[in-house]
């Protein structure tokens, strides 16, 4: 189904394809001009139960291409979003309120959940308003653009939350797995509501601009993802901070294999932005692990990326080399952990750093550039994983392949 024939629908009477009400009593009220089913109550708890009894359309990557490709109308997808963006933070808001009392209560919990509020509330001035009115669509493509700038920490400043909560409550087993299961839950839903607020801004919020490249693209979606120059960028930027850091840093060897168009740069249908997050924060990773391990010896070996296509996935692997006494041995980006030790590094809850962001870098002040980078990047490689869920990929670390390495495979695309 064509993209444009979901977000007709679902501008039309009832909560539209996919957007299935928990009650039959509710099935039909998210439209203004129903007339049947409950009003919602007022004030923000009423709006945010009500909403939250719908489950989101699903969209896949199809239909956001087909949209997007040909003759995109703003109107329809006004019509769309402001039906289902509610939906879609009510249910994230309601999942907010579920948390232990005193994770809630830390400021940052409580900053991110005014962004949401606020956020909400902004949607639901255009729940009544006409879409033949054209300032009403311009209005709202400014209040996408506004609510899409806003979250924009919504990441780092839900992590730093758990950190004040570990720090003041400490955490036991129960504790860290249901916060584990929330933040899992969060950072997909986070992943979805951007892509349509990426792609609305991106379609109808600056029409004529940006690069010839950025043009190619539709909305956030590039349909020719040249992978190795985005990695490439991705390790650019991480070595510009290890080199603020460490006054140093490792270069890059990237081996790149097409096995479906041999001698093709690999391209793929992708979002070059999630890519980009996703291999940011393994550079990140490998380059802080490979700088320490060598730090007495002054010589820094390599990273090595492996890019691999198939006939259906794209495989990704990143190597570093760390020294033992007895050999050199060549390891992912953890230095081959167990697979305990795997999952550990993929909770919210574990750290291997500093105690604190600030007390770190209070020590390291010469460098505030580097502060603010790290300190927004607090615990994104568990978050980053989700966009790999999401995106649509599968995160394993696969063995084969020659060598055993940090792998990130991308398969078929996941809905929305």
């Amino acid at each position: 189904m064509r993209l444009a024939r979901v977000l007709r629908g679902a501008a039309s009477a009832g909560p539209g394809p996919g957007l299935r009400a928990a009650r039959p009593s509710v099935s039909r009220s998210l439209t203004s001009d129903s007339g049947s089913g409950p009003a919602p109550e007022r004030g923000v708890p009423g709006q945010v139960d009500f909403y939250a009894r719908f489950s989101p359309s699903p969209l896949s990557m199809k239909q956001f291409l087909d949209f997007g490709s040909v003759n995109a109308c703003e109107k329809t997808s006004f019509m769309f979003l402001r039906q289902e963006l509610p939906v879609r933070l009510a249910n994230i808001m309601k999942e907010i309120s579920l948390l232990p009392d005193n994770l809630l209560r830390t400021p940052s919990v409580q900053l991110v959940q005014s962004w949401y509020i606020q956020s909400l509330q902004e949607l639901l001035d255009f729940k009544d308003k006409s879409a033949e009115d054209a300032k009403t669509i311009y209005d709202f493509t400014d209040t996408v653009i506004r609510i899409r700038n806003r979250h924009n920490d919504v990441i780092p400043t839900m992590a730093q939350g758990v950190i004040e909560y570990k720090e003041s409550f400490g955490v036991d087993p129960v504790t860290s797995q249901n916060v584990q299961y929330f933040l899992d839950r969060f950072y997909m839903s986070r992943i979805s509501i951007r892509m349509l607020l990426n792609q609305h801004s991106l379609l109808f919020g600056g029409k004529g601009k940006g690069s010839l490249s950025h043009r190619k693209h539709i909305g956030s979606i590039n349909p020719n993802c040249n992978v190795v120059e985005v990695i490439k960028d991705g390790y650019e930027n991480a070595r510009r901070l290890c080199d603020l850091y460490y006054i140093n840093s490792p270069e890059l060897e990237l081996e790149e294999l097409n096995a479906k168009s041999p001698g093709q740069p690999i391209q793929v249908v992708y979002v070059p932005s999630h890519l980009y997050h996703m291999v940011f924060e393994l550079f990140k990773n490998a380059m802080r692990a490979t700088m320490e391990h060598h730090a007495d010896k002054g010589v820094y070996p390599p990273i090595q990326v492996h890019v691999t296509l198939g006939n259906e996935d794209l495989t990704v692997k990143t190597f570093k080399i760390i020294w033992r006494p007895s050999r050199w041995q060549r390891s992912n980006t953890w230095s081959s952990p167990s697979s305990p030790q795997i999952h550990q590094k993929y909770t919210y809850m574990w750290n291997n750093s500093y105690r604190t962001p600030t007390e770190r870098w209070q020590k390291t002040s010469d460098f505030p550039k580097v502060k603010s980078s790290h300190e927004q990047n607090i615990k994104q490689i568990p978050a980053e994983r989700q966009s790999m869920k999401y995106s649509p990929e599968l995160l394993k670390t696969l063995k084969g392949y020659q060598k055993q390495g940090k792998a990130e495979k991308l398969s078929q695309p996941r809905e929305a």
